[in-house]
Order: structure tokens, then sequence, then C-alpha cells
């Protein structure tokens, strides 16, 4: 299959690009400002705010499946024009698309939140992925929409960092005790998402981790698998902080899941097998 991963060279982009050129598929992945490191892929400068660039890009490599990872938080245009000039380049070349997007499309008052759940953002960013979903079902009505939650690798991930930062002081702030949400591993979305680019199944998909977990207990669980003191980690909570956003959003995965090979593992059971896998390698 020949697939370009629009953000290749971002947290999820990598690990895409990394899975589907073991698998054997040809891949070209675009980045904003640096490629990634991987040598035997196609690497393409690319800024999806830029709809003429975007549509010369893919037909330029006729694609059969586009995975559309690239978004900005601060930037509206990024995120939801840039979502919009993909669908329509994707749908002009004939190809597959699957967009990925965000439990942040959800304010949390539901709790619970099932693949037919109506988006309700409190965020700008919510709002922009929000506005991205509505396009892509109209442009390209056959895409796959995957909302997925915090994404949690082996290290290399934005929460990872700041809890190391907040684990040794140097870096500042609180992990949340009543921010829930429900942690997926990377390589388990990454094969999600390149299970369903080679499928059939359109529209809203839910692709998280089946363990709902705050901020700071998450944190925890991080910091116990490196080494360090979970103890150091400090703790607040949102309500009441000022900070907008949603506190708890919990994705319902059941009817995904049940169409998946892939199993979505909870964040207790991929972070201690992490610190199996170490402690294996490194001996006592």
């Amino acid at each position: 299959m020949r697939i370009v991963i629009v953000g290749g060279s971002g947290f999820l982009g990598s690990e895409l690009v990394r899975l589907s050129t073991a698998a054997g598929h040809t891949v070209a992945a675009t980045y904003l400002t640096r490629p990634g490191p991987m040598t035997n892929v196609g690497w393409l400068p690319l800024d999806v705010r830029d709809r003429a660039a975007v549509t010369d890009r893919i037909s330029a490599f006729g694609p059969d499946a586009v995975i559309n990872a690239a978004y900005r938080q601060s930037d509206w245009t990024t995120t939801a024009a840039g979502a919009a000039h993909v669908a329509l380049a994707t749908a002009a070349n004939g190809g597959r698309l699957v967009h990925v997007s965000s439990d942040a499309v959800f304010s949390g008052d539901a709790l619970t939140y099932p693949e037919d759940a109506v988006p309700d953002p409190i965020t700008p960013y919510g709002a922009a992925k929000a506005a991205a979903e509505v396009a892509v079902r109209a442009i390209a009505p056959t895409a796959a929409i995957v909302r997925t939650s915090l994404i949690i690798g082996d290290g290399g991930s934005s929460h990872e960092a700041l809890v190391h930062s907040l684990a040794t002081d140097r870096g500042k702030g609180v992990l949340f005790t009543d921010e829930i949400r429900c942690p997926v591993h990377v390589s388990d979305l990454a094969a999600a998402l390149l299970e369903l680019a080679a499928s059939e199944q359109p529209g809203i998909h839910h692709v998280a981790g089946p363990e709902p977990m705050s901020r700071y207990e998450l944190g925890r669980l991080i910091a116990s698998r490196d080494g360090l003191d979970p103890a150091r980690l400090p703790s607040g909570r949102r309500a009441g902080s000022g900070l907008r956003g949603p506190v708890d959003v919990r994705l319902d995965c059941g009817n995904t899941q049940k169409r998946l090979r892939t199993r979505l593992r909870g964040a207790r059971e991929f972070v201690s097998r992490r610190a199996v896998r170490l402690h294996e390698t490194e001996g006592p």
C-alpha cells in the first residue's frame, strides 16, 4: 500500500512511519520544519495551511491511503483548515483518508462519550478539532475519523517529558488529580490507524485506552517506571484553578475495539510492561 502520513515527524507520525515501513508499505511523510530520522521513507516539506501545496504533494505521490496526524494546538488554520485541505486533496486523488481527531472535542459534562456523541468543545483547540471533523465528513464521507486521548510512549511524549521535568525540579506546574483521560500507547494507536487505513470502515471511531486515569496517577506510574521518585510530583486540581478545559473525558471505544485486531491496552499494563522489559534488559 502507498501511504502518505501528514505530520510524519511528530510523536504519533513517527510511530506511523516506523510501523508502515516495517510492514512493507511505500511511505511518504510530511513535515513542517524538519524531517524525521528514518531514511527509508520519502520526506516531503509541507505546510497544510497551503491548499495548493497539499494538493500537489498528495496528487504527485498518488497514495492509496492518507493518514492526517498534523495539528497545532494554538493554530486554528493548521488544525481546522489544514484538515479540510488534506480531505480535499485525498478525495480528488481517490484515496482512503484517516483523520486523527481528539477527545478535546468534548466538554466533559457527559463523562463517558460514545462514538455518536455530539461534540461540545469548550476550548479553541477543541473547537478547531470539531470543525475539522465537520469538514472531513462533508468532503470525504467515506473517511475514518479517529478520536483519541492522551498519547503515551516508552518515553518521548510531551506528558512523559513534563513528568520528568517536575520530578527533577526542572519544571514548574502541577499534575491534576481530577483531570481524567484514557491514555493510549502510541504503538497501539498507530497500529489501529493503519488497520483503519486498510479497511473501508467510515465514520467516527474512538481509539483510546480502556482505563480512565488522572494525569497525576499516570505521572506517578511514569516516574516509577523511569526510576524517579513519584512523591516529588506536585499535584493539584483543575477545578477552581481558573484554567479553561474539560476535566473528565472518557471515550467509549467498545464498538471500535470489536472491529480491530489491535488490542488497546490500559496504562497500567503498557507502563508496567516497559518496566519489566527494562529490568530484563539491564539485569540486576
